[in-house]
């Protein structure tokens, strides 16, 4: 059910939640979450404008009230920082098909096994393809959480908020501000937790490493800046600079350095503002995994040892760690040594489509309905000499906003199915990484706090304000 306008939403919520001026009251707890969540957050994905802009505000505001409240990992990794907790990578998975259900997977499987150090997130370039907005985004965590009963912090991310090279050179400055309206959009939808990536501002032709990073240390302290100026009275918003680009040559602990230094330094110029919680650096990974010909993924080897040397070097610096991207392809043997080296936070995404897409349950008409798309939508990423395997692989990711009605249509056992073999891998993961009965170290290192939405204006009803509407 997707309701046609909010009188019909309150109409029908208003034996589970009463709205009264701009805050909720939960009357049934159980009832909203047997039925009237599911309806919210398919209304909040598919309702008309004023629709989607009515039931993602009641999400947010349902969830202060129960506990489901995004929240900052800053303090938390600066936790780690100070040796308070050790031996644990923290998962940020990123979401980018059927938002809701696969939340409501990963929460199953952290409910089971007590992990709260956990992130949900979305990259820049993922919220287009995907049709995931920020506070779409967001809404559905919430939602899932409240479907879910996890009445606990949610870490959500902006993963790779990227700086586009190309346009950097024509036109910096407008390649920056397209950065910093995604943050100033993001920050309120809950986004609390940002990855600043300016590393594709790095430059290798100066000799010296200080001149090689100048462009990426000294954006990223204007866009940390930027975030301080937007985040909420309580909430210190966790930041991430980026050193190398994934996928490149590895980093060293001297271009770590060089980053570091010199942001700080350029802080400090622009105001006393709190710093990175973490630095993502290259280690031999790719974002996707390397695709052979017949679709298999290619097996790459990780430098542990210089992913402990970065993590350790980061930690001199204040901040948590380092942060690992491209990983969710690697080898199922790969994962336990992650907290062993003491890598503050890893990056999971492609293996979940993979899982989700390649199960046999998965249905094979509607493969075959996304592969016809993207023969047409996606032909200009066909490489020569590309097998059919690799470049459906490569571009099947274009396809989960398009076919975003489709994926959330899948119900009945096939539904059951997939999502059951989803919640598994989450599981999997999380005693891999040791965040398994993290939840308690999170309640006792983060700080939560209550945070409102304004109702959206042009769904103010004539008697709601008074607490009359329902």
């Amino acid at each position: 059910m997707i309701y046609e306008s909010t009188y019909e939403l309150r109409q029908d919520l208003k034996r589970s939640v009463v709205v009264r001026g701009d805050r909720v009251e939960v009357v049934d707890l159980a009832r909203l979450q047997a039925q009237g969540i599911d309806r919210l957050a398919r209304s909040a994905t598919f309702g008309t404008e004023a629709v989607k802009a009515y039931a993602r505000w009641m999400i947010w505001e349902i969830g202060q009230v129960l506990g489901a409240r995004p929240a900052s990992i800053h303090e938390f990794y600066l936790a780690r920082g100070s040796d308070r907790w050790q031996d644990c990578t923290v998962p940020a998975m990123n979401i980018r098909f059927t938002a809701y259900e696969t939340v409501r997977a990963a929460l199953r499987a952290a409910r089971q096994t007590r992990a709260g150090a956990i992130i949900f997130e979305i990259a820049r370039s993922e919220m287009s393809y995907c049709e995931l907005p920020p506070a779409e985004y967001s809404a559905m965590v919430i939602a899932a959480a409240i479907r879910e009963g996890y009445f606990h912090p949610l870490f959500i991310q902006g993963d790779h908020f990227q700086v586009k090279a190309a346009k950097y050179k024509t036109n910096p400055e407008g390649a920056i501000q397209e950065v910093k309206d995604l943050i100033r959009e993001a920050i309120p939808a809950g986004f609390w937790n940002i990855d600043i990536d300016t590393s594709t501002l790095v430059t290798l032709e100066p000799p010296t490493l200080d001149e090689q990073q100048f462009h990426n240390y000294t954006r990223s302290a204007e866009i940390t800046q930027y975030i301080r100026g937007l985040e909420p009275a309580g909430v210190t918003v966790s930041l991430g600079g980026e050193i190398g680009e994934v996928g490149e040559k590895n980093s060293t602990t001297e271009e770590l350095d060089a980053y570091i230094l010199g942001y700080k330094r350029v802080l400090a110029q622009l105001g006393d503002y709190a710093g990175l919680s973490k630095i993502s650096v290259q280690t031999g990974t790719s974002h996707g995994g390397i695709v052979l010909p017949d679709g298999s993924i290619a097996k790459v080897a990780v430098d542990f040892e210089t992913l402990a040397a970065l993590g350790a070097r980061a930690r001199e610096h204040g901040a948590g760690g380092a942060v690992q991207h491209g990983a969710s392809t690697l080898p199922e043997d790969y994962f336990h040594k992650f907290p062993e080296v003491q890598t503050l936070e890893i990056h999971l995404a492609t293996g979940f489509m993979n899982l989700f897409l390649d199960h046999p349950a998965f249905p094979a008409r509607l493969t075959e309905k996304l592969h016809r798309f993207l023969e047409v939508a996606a032909a200009d990423e066909r490489k020569p000499n590309m097998t059919d395997a690799q470049f459906y692989y490569k571009s099947r990711k274009k396809a989960m906003g398009p076919f975003k009605p489709e994926l959330w249509a899948i119900d009945g056992d096939t539904q059951a199915a997939l999502y059951q073999a989803l919640e598994e891998q989450f599981a999997f993961f999380y005693k891999k990484l040791n965040v398994v009965e993290t939840r308690d170290l999170i309640d006792q290192l983060v700080t939560v706090v209550e945070y409102h939405q304004p109702k959206p204006a042009s769904t103010r009803a004539a008697g709601d304000d008074l607490g009359l509407a329902d």
